[in-house]
């Protein structure tokens, strides 16, 4: 029924728990999953060597954050035996970088968890699972726990 999925992971351990749902539900299906971890830009934009190296270390600290999350997901897959592919992009709106990520790969089916560490924020701004449950356009499984 399935045959590529999209976990968009943060580190958290919910993300965690949903790579393991999504790995053990490809391998039923025959499917790849893909994982995808999307970084804010910059948040900062200065004038002189200051900005280029809180860019630097910014992106570092991100670009590390990242590779962490997404091989906590290709371990999840590689226990499963089942195909994986893994990116980092960048984007101002997380979930909108994970619903083009899930358009580009042509993934049929979405699998996060409820929530990361948006904490307080994510209760003024909306969750990000909430966002995707409600703009996606492939079925989307949300990971309670």
């Amino acid at each position: 029924m399935f045959k590529k999925i999209l976990v968009p992971t943060d580190g958290s351990s919910l993300a965690a728990n949903a790579a393991r749902s999504a790995a053990a539900l490809a391998k039923s299906q025959s499917a790849q999953v893909v994982g995808v971890y999307v970084i804010d830009p910059f948040p900062y934009i200065g004038i002189g060597d200051a900005s280029a190296i809180g860019l630097q270390a910014y992106l570092a600290e991100a670009k590390s954050a990242a590779g962490q999350a997404l091989d906590a997901v290709a371990k999840a897959c590689e226990a499963e035996g089942v195909a994986y592919a893994g990116d980092t992009i960048e984007r101002n709106v997380v979930y909108e970088g994970i619903l083009e990520t899930a358009e580009a790969e042509g993934c049929d089916l979405i699998v996060m968890g409820s929530h990361g560490r948006q904490g307080v924020k994510a209760l003024i701004l909306g969750s990000v699972a909430q966002k995707i449950l409600t703009h996606a356009k492939v079925p989307v499984l949300v990971v309670k726990s």
